[in-house]
């Protein structure tokens, strides 16, 4: 692998042999991989946070139903199948 000085000169010298049209293109690049780089960074800090159970309101919900006929004929109800 080139070392990091090295990789940078012929970067460069590889730059000016772009047209100027290219130029731009190369520049939105860097940015992406920059933008990229940085949000990586930021969401291997993120933390999900869980709620307990006794703060979801959902889990008291679940199983309040005791059959399963709420989506009974629901393709009927929905497609006007």
């Amino acid at each position: 692998m080139i070392a990091n000085q090295a990789l940078k000169q012929e970067l460069q010298i590889k730059l000016e042999q772009l047209p100027a049209s290219k130029l731009q293109e190369v520049f939105d690049f860097v940015n992406f991989l920059l933008f990229q780089q940085t949000h990586s960074k930021t969401s291997r800090q993120v933390e999900i946070a869980v709620p307990e159970p006794e703060h979801d309101p959902l889990l008291e919900f679940i199983g309040a139903v005791s059959h399963g006929t709420l989506a009974q004929n629901i393709d009927e109800e929905v497609y006007g199948v």
